[in-house]
């Protein structure tokens, strides 16, 4: 894997991944970042926040079940709602940009 700046930023990113093993996880906090990014989409196309809001709740619903059933550990954002939620979009990122794999974790590139 390949290291990179060792910032406080990093440190809790790398942190935040070392919460997101499970693929199962990955693939539902994947799934979550696209619902919430298509209601944030929807909602600026027809300028009513119910998108959003739906969009929001089932983005938190699929990451909650990823992490009580598969990843067995409590989200991160019940301590650090702000840099959790900055790291979730990172971690969205390096998916699309293949720096961490949905199918198998020997795959990553990001650290």
């Amino acid at each position: 894997m390949v290291k990179t700046e060792n910032s406080p930023k990093q440190a809790f990113y790398d942190f935040y991944l070392d919460e997101h093993q499970n693929i199962a996880c990955r693939r539902l906090h994947f799934a979550g970042s696209s619902f919430g990014l298509l209601g944030l989409a929807k909602s600026v196309k027809t300028g009513s926040a119910k998108p959003l809001v739906k969009g929001i709740a089932a983005g938190y619903a699929c990451a909650w079940v990823g992490h009580f059933f598969f990843e067995k550990n409590k989200p991160a954002s019940f301590k650090f709602p702000l840099k959790s939620f900055v790291s979730d979009f990172r971690m969205y990122s390096d998916v699309l940009r293949g720096n961490l794999s949905l199918r198998n974790r020997k795959f990553d590139k990001a650290r």
